[in-house]
């Protein structure tokens, strides 16, 4: 893992993203649960409230109704029947407290301001005793100027007049029509309605528990039914309550749809026939109160439900995990480089296969590195051999670059005595008289030169073995190069199969990872898998092309190597050949000193020839100072090319230590990976077997 990175596990990971989401789910399905709820309360109670209105005002209505029905058929009655007066009082006296709803009966009143209504049992004579009298306490109570009396002349048909209160100060309606008789008279047929059963409708036929209701006038906003029996007969435009003057504004506005109104859910309906309008409405945290009780159950399951949930995702995280968890921490082990771990899965699913894969992976690497082991054991073997025939190499060439400085000096030595030579023949043409005292001094010389020419032949010849053995240590120094690029081959072609062992099972972390992606939340633990074993496929890639690398660089060394000792070898070739120039030349040299001794000794002993013999020793003699010059060249290039040739051979004893460095570091690289454990071989043990 890099540094500066804290490590955080699938688990904690998982149990991050699940939870929130679970929580988050729970909270929604409640909120959605209460949101749902409450909509059905409302819509309930909304519907419970306007079926209770709509009832109360069906009663209402279904009352009017029949007293108003019951009212048109006395109307046709008395229009029907002819009756004088004592008939008609007799008439109006039977309904006298004949129904609950109109105790008083009804009454009848002309345009004259005539009233005849029930009297509840007093004698008809008394009031006709006092007709006159009577007719005036109907002028002087207004008959005629009664809302009841004005509406029923406006109507042929019986009809309810608006609310009002009557002399005994009670809430009253009434019903009236126009009532034609024979003799054309108009009259108005009238009996008073209490509103008392009207307010039973209103305060006791509720059907929701907590409600309430109350009627009210549209026309002049009174108040005709309610339980609070102080605010009847009053303008609810004046009361002093938010409510109610809120409901009298919506009521101006003729705003009369189902509300919530400072607290209270409302609803209106307006009853048929009428100017009312029935008010029902209830306190809002009274039909809350159920939903508020049901939110506090469901918030307190959803608390219960996140911690089950959260116990139990808990452990089968951890179940899931825990394959996981070791075989991560044989990846760890092996990405420290230790193969001697096992993966250990029983169970069969992605993950099982996952472990087994591994186990195969670990089985291969064990296999590849005790090969790769064995291969750098052997290339360190050939690295050291090639060092020790380097260093021969070197130590031969040293020993040439001695002969050939000897050599040289020899030769200069040698070209200084035919230098020598050449001058005292020259001398001798001219100083003929002399030779014969000179003569001894001459022998003595040629002597000298016959043992020096003697020497310089016999080194000739050591230089021509030192330079056949040089020449035989290339070749095998060059054999030996040959077989560490074989084996440089041989590494190449291990780590390639150990590239496509990592590019596979790079290939495998790869369809794992697909599968995971496939499996979904189940499978990221398995992508994190997966992505381990690809990053080990490729530190494997790695190795290898360090691995190739470093054969590479060898490779490179051994050619290097190898034009180096070709071109040792056309070194070596070219000094042998001039070394047997040279020695060809030395043989001249030999054999013509020897007959320069010869006519020496010809001239001590035939003084007479000398002048002649002079001249051909002075002709010789230059030549022979030519010679010398051309064997002292030959011999400047014999000693630069010993000194190419010790270059060289350092170059590759250099590269020969370069190349078992290499070897060794590659040795070290292959050791820091463990695989010994359950009969698998150490590193050591390969080591040995090679």
């Amino acid at each position: 893992m890099k540094k500066g990175k804290r490590f955080i596990s699938i688990k904690t990971k998982l149990l991050s993203i699940i939870l929130p989401v679970v929580i988050v789910i729970i909270v929604v399905l409640t909120g959605l649960s209460y949101s749902v709820s409450k909509d059905v309360i409302e819509q309930n109670a909304h519907e419970l409230l306007e079926t209770s209105v709509k009832g109360q005002a069906a009663k209402i209505e279904a009352w009017l109704d029949r007293n108003l029905t019951s009212f048109q058929v006395e109307k046709q009655a008395l229009e029907r029947m002819e009756f004088d007066k004592e008939q008609m009082q007799a008439y109006l006296d039977a309904y006298y407290n004949f129904d609950s709803n109109y105790p008083n009966g009804i009454c009848l009143a002309d345009t004259q301001g005539r009233l005849h209504q029930s009297s509840g049992g007093e004698e008809e004579s008394e009031k006709a005793a006092e007709p006159e009298s009577a007719a005036d306490q109907s002028q002087e109570s207004g008959i005629t100027l009664q809302e009841w009396f004005r509406d029923g002349l406006t109507r042929v048909n019986m009809g309810f007049t608006d609310a009002y209160t009557n002399k005994n100060g009670d809430q009253v309606i009434s019903a009236c029509g126009m009532l034609r008789s024979s003799s054309n008279d108009v009259f108005v047929l009238s009996a008073e309605l209490s509103l008392d059963v009207v307010s039973i409708y209103v305060n006791s036929f509720v059907e929701m528990e907590g409600a309430e209701s109350f009627l009210v006038n549209r026309k002049d906003d009174t108040i005709l039914a309610c339980r609070d029996t102080s605010i009847i007969s009053k303008k609810i435009n004046e009361l002093d309550d938010e409510f109610m003057q809120e409901i009298s504004k919506r009521i101006t506005s003729d705003e009369t749809d189902m509300a919530e109104i400072c607290g209270n859910i409302s609803v209106f309906e307006e009853v048929e026939g009428t100017d009312w309008l029935l008010v029902s409405y209830i306190p809002s945290k009274m039909v809350y109160q159920d939903l508020d009780r049901v939110r506090n159950i469901m918030v307190l399951f959803g608390l219960v439900s996140v911690l089950i949930l959260t116990v139990l995702m808990e452990r089968i995280v951890h179940i899931f995990i825990r394959p996981v968890k070791k075989l991560t921490e044989v990846i760890k082990r092996m990405t420290d480089g230790d193969f001697t771990v096992r993966s250990y899965t029983k169970s069969n699913d992605e993950i099982g296969a996952m472990g087994k894969c591994v186990e195969k992976f670990i089985e291969a690497m064990r296999s590849m590195i005790s090969s790769i082991n064995g291969v750098s054991d052997t290339l360190r073997g050939q690295a050291d051999s090639s060092r020790d025939v380097s260093g021969q190499m070197f130590s031969a060439s040293k020993i040439q670059n001695e002969s050939m400085k000897e050599l040289n000096k020899t030769i200069e030595c040698l070209s200084l005595s035919v230098g020598g030579i050449a001058e005292s023949a020259t001398t001798l043409a001219g100083v003929v008289a002399e030779t014969k005292e000179d003569g001894d001094g001459v022998n003595s010389k040629m002597l000298e030169t016959v043992d020096v020419s003697q020497k310089g032949m016999q080194a000739m010849q050591e230089v021509s073995e030192a330079m056949q053995n040089i020449h035989q240590s290339v070749e095998k120094l060059q054999s030996a190069i040959d077989e560490v690029d074989k084996a440089s081959e041989e590494i190449t072609n291990i780590t390639k199969v150990i590239g496509n062992i990592a590019e596979e099972t790079n290939l495998l972390s790869l369809n794992a990872s697909i599968e995971a992606a496939r499996a979904g939340d189940a499978g990221r633990g398995f992508a994190v898998v997966a992505s381990e074993i690809g990053k080990l496929a490729q530190t494997s890639v790695g190795s290898v092309q360090n691995i190739d690398k470093l054969v590479m660089e060898i490779k490179s060394s051994i050619g290097d190597v190898v034009i180096q000792a070709d071109d040792s070898v056309k070194n070596i070739n070219s000094s042998s050949v001039l070394i047997q120039n040279a020695a060809k030349t030395f043989d001249m040299i030999f054999e013509n000193i020897a007959a320069v001794n010869g006519l020496v000794h010809d001239m001590i002993q035939k003084v007479i020839h000398v002048e002649s013999v002079a001249v051909d020793v002075a002709a010789i003699s230059e030549e022979q100072a030519a010679s010398s010059q051309q064997i002292l060249d030959s011999s400047d290039i014999l000693v630069k090319q010993a000194n190419s040739l010790i270059a060289n051979s350092e170059t590759v004893a250099k590269e020969s230590e370069d190349l078992t460095a290499s070897a060794e570091e590659l040795a070290v690289q292959m050791g820091s990976f463990k695989i010994q454990g359950n009969g698998a071989p150490t590193v050591q043990e390969v080591r040995t077997r090679s």
